[in-house]
């Protein structure tokens, strides 16, 4: 298999990630149960699960309890055939109600954030990222387009035509920032991030970044990053500092990328790709300053952390304290674990999670 081949299959299986029971203390609730201790904040992780195996999960950690609760959606909800369905891949709260992006099963479910209960399904087809603005969620479709719902009615109000295949988005100035990564389109990959503008909608321009967009995040003063991820083969990934006034790519970071979260005016970045010029996988952690760009740390974790780590699937920083918690993939089809540092890269514990787990939101009282 030559090199080309190699990295189409490599990026296949990737963009379909990205795009158990086990408890730190042996109190599982029943199915149906509520979730325990709602008064007191926790996190919830959504696992993404194997590709056509139907085992996405949410599990939720308990702060007070000190435990981990796997698969709580499925729990309560056990009239749901088939559970949470086939590869989850975001979720957000927004309100009373947690959104849970489900790809291959072509729906956004949508729960009640503290008991998990259905309240809705939403059929969306080939969804991949959602967020939240005045009162509507928007949601990327790898059909090209960004649907909106509104979150009284729980509808589909309307879609916005954006570029090939729409991965992550964010808000930034009045004006909605969708990455086009063009990943299925392999080897001809879109390059652009869509400006929509909110008052109105509509897309208004086109920025060309650089192949293969895929993430990207704001900081607190409306400044823009993103992340290309290359070809997976000759062109590398990239970091980008887009200035959100004039919509202007203004910094190239030079940084093979492949995740990252913002948290103030500090970005976060790690990497984890495979080296074909070496054979080997990569890792680094970087953490940067976003007011003047500097790299403030070429490894925010400590390294014995960053040995432990064997594919890091997300990276999340809670708001109050700064502590970092970084989820890892095993194989792809086994158990994960979810990491939980100090604001110094210093581990407080470790857990193991559902299959492929990714993204961590926190639920407050």
């Amino acid at each position: 298999m030559n090199n080309k081949t190699k990295s189409r299959a490599l990026f296949f299986v990737l963009f379909i990630l990205t795009g158990l029971s086990a408890c730190r203390k042996d109190d599982t609730p029943t199915p149906g149960d509520k979730l325990p201790n709602q008064t007191e904040q926790g996190l919830y992780l959504l696992c993404q699960g194997t590709f056509g195996s139907s085992n996405a999960a949410i599990d939720y950690y308990d702060f007070e309890k000190d435990s981990m609760y796997l698969n709580v959606f499925n729990k309560a909800n056990p009239e749901i055939v088939k559970g949470l369905g086939d590869v989850g891949n975001d979720l957000g709260i927004y309100g009373s109600k947690m959104y849970i992006v489900v790809n291959n099963s072509n729906k956004i479910e949508v729960v009640d954030a503290h008991s998990v209960k259905r309240i809705k399904k939403i059929d969306f087809p080939q969804g991949r990222y959602i967020t939240f603005y005045d009162g509507k969620a928007f949601a990327t479709s790898s059909k090209g387009y960004v649907a909106i719902i509104d979150t009284t009615s729980l509808t589909i109000i309307d879609t916005i035509k954006v570029g090939s295949n729409p991965e992550q988005l964010a808000v930034a100035n009045q004006k909605l920032y969708v990455a086009n990564s063009g990943g299925f389109n392999f080897p001809h990959y879109d390059s652009t991030l869509s400006v929509i503008d909110l008052q109105t909608n509509e897309e208004i321009k086109k920025i060309d970044v650089g192949i293969n967009v895929t993430n990207v995040v704001a900081n607190q003063d409306g400044d823009l990053y993103a992340i290309a991820k290359g070809n997976y083969s000759d062109i590398p990934a990239n970091l980008y500092s887009i200035d959100t006034q004039a919509d202007t790519v203004i910094k190239t970071f030079n940084i093979s990328a492949t995740n990252m979260t913002m948290s103030g005016n500090k970005l976060y970045v790690y990497q984890y790709a495979f080296d074909y010029n070496t054979n080997q996988n990569t890792k680094s952690y970087m953490l940067i300053n976003t007011q003047n760009n500097d790299v403030i740390s070429q490894h925010f974790i400590a390294s014995n952390i960053e040995q432990q780590i064997n594919i890091p699937f997300g990276i999340t920083i809670q708001p109050n304290n700064r502590h970092i918690y970084i989820s890892a993939a095993k194989d792809y089809t086994s158990p994960g674990n979810l990491y939980h540092l100090d604001q110094d890269g210093n581990l407080i514990w470790k857990v193991k999670t559902d299959v492929n787990p990714s993204k961590v939101i926190f639920l407050f009282q």
